[in-house]
């Protein structure tokens, strides 16, 4: 039987896209306390199916895929620009194509505007109304106000008119980065994306004997399963090594691994890899937020999708991708030297290279050095690092690093940053490797 947290999830999701709700309503419709109602919207709105927006409430929306995930809607870029919404509520669900910048003549910028975009542009009361008739919505820079006339047929057309205190110019870079940061976000593998759900997999129930599990392993082949209760819930997980010797009679509760190590649909494969590789798991349960048995991943896909990201060319550059670019390998035979070239976005507020920007150039060369010497996929287990001197805004610094120790599990590096020949800098850094599978 569902609880009354999913009973109410259930419900948000049933509920018309563009839907206004309330914890009090929800409370009311589903005879529950305030504070569970509450849980419940939080959670919806962490999956996506609802958004809160300042001084408006909050709103049932269409949940994004993957796919279309730059796009953003009207209630996005209002929590974006810390607007206030001046008409058109019922609207903010929809989804906006793109947006333009009304800096020009009325006629000339009508051109360029049309249904599902989005009109920026400031006090001129003609191109809020203009645009609105032409199926947009507006978003007026500078605080200003608009006409009652306007805010009406906001109301009438479902367009949302929305004000923020910020400059157009200000405001086309948020809205700008705000989709750059979810292009990089949709490149980002999770475990929502390798998963074997639980209709192509094996599971035990807490009720069963052991010999359940035997019969399980004839016919799958596989050692290890996720239990659950008859709710689907997680109780433990089951491997050959915690059945062997053991009567064929006692229940698989007896035996299994209780409060076992679970993942999330929307944690990062390689948060999952890191929590695989240094726990020895060979298989992970994934749950939703009621702890049920979503389905299962194993050490062999998070280590084969982890291989398939390294291939993949990210649509949006990370502060990584920037790393990248900015160091130059100018090893000779005798001496690995990388080069690096300090940015202003790299910097601290002092003007000088951050702690954690260094730690990521340092980890990079770290990796390419120890692949050299060993092929294949690795992870940096620890990084120590020296600040002997401030590294300046738009030096260029020397690494050198001295390869300590290589075994078949783990390498060890000794490093030193110079700048203008003077030593500035010096880390020590372990890293483990990865088996193939």
């Amino acid at each position: 039987m569902a609880t009354k947290h999913e009973q109410i999830l259930s419900h948000i999701k049933n509920l018309e896209i563009g839907y206004k709700i309330s914890v009090r309503q929800i409370a009311k419709a589903l005879q529950v306390s305030e504070g569970t109602a509450y849980r419940a919207i939080k959670d919806a709105e962490t999956q996506g199916y609802v958004s809160t927006i300042e001084r408006v409430g909050t709103i049932r929306i269409e949940k994004k895929h993957k796919g279309n995930i730059e796009k953003l809607t009207y209630a996005e870029v209002v929590n974006i620009v810390d607007g206030q919404v001046l008409g058109g509520r019922e609207g903010l669900h929809k989804t906006l194509n793109r947006f333009v910048i009304g800096a020009m003549k009325l006629e000339a910028m009508m051109r360029y505007v049309d249904a599902g975009g989005l009109l920026i542009v400031g006090n001129r009361d003609k191109a809020h109304e203009y645009g609105l008739q032409a199926g947009a919505a507006v978003l007026i820079t500078g605080g200003f106000d608009t006409r009652d006339e306007v805010k009406k047929l906001a109301d009438e057309l479902r367009l949302p008119v929305i004000s923020t205190s910020y400059d157009t110019f200000t405001v086309a870079a948020m809205i700008n980065r705000a989709i750059y940061d979810q292009l990089i976000k949709k490149e980002i593998l999770l475990i929502s994306d390798i998963l074997i759900p639980t209709s192509e997999t094996s599971f035990l129930y807490n009720d069963v004997q052991v010999r359940d599990w035997h019969d399980m392993n004839r016919q799958t082949t596989h050692s290890r399963y996720p239990v659950v209760d008859r709710d689907m819930k997680v109780q433990g997980m089951v491997t050959a090594k915690d059945i062997i010797g053991i009567d064929r009679s006692l229940p698989i509760e007896k035996v299994m691994t209780k409060n076992p190590m679970v993942v999330n649909p929307t944690t990062s494969v390689a948060a999952a890899a890191h929590m695989m590789i240094w726990e020895g798991i060979e298989c992970l349960p994934v749950i939703d937020s009621q702890n049920k048995l979503l389905g299962i991943i194993t050490r062999q896909d998070v280590l084969k999708a982890m291989q398939m990201i390294q291939r993949q060319p990210q649509v949006g550059e990370t502060i990584d991708d920037r790393i990248t670019a900015q160091l130059t390998d100018s090893s000779t035979p005798d001496q690995a030297l990388f080069r690096f070239d300090v940015t202003p976005q790299m910097t601290n507020y002092l003007g000088t290279l951050s702690y954690g920007i260094l730690t990521s150039v340092l980890t990079t060369v770290g990796r390419r050095v120890l692949n050299e010497q060993k092929k294949g996929d690795l992870v940096v287990e620890n990084v120590t690092l020296y600040f002997l001197r401030p590294i300046q805004i738009d030096a260029s610094i020397d690494i050198k690093p001295k390869i300590l120790e290589v075994t078949r599990r783990n390498g060890k590096l000794d490093i030193e940053v110079y700048h203008n020949g003077a030593i500035v800098g010096k880390a020590f850094l372990i890293a483990q490797f990865i088996d193939r599978y």
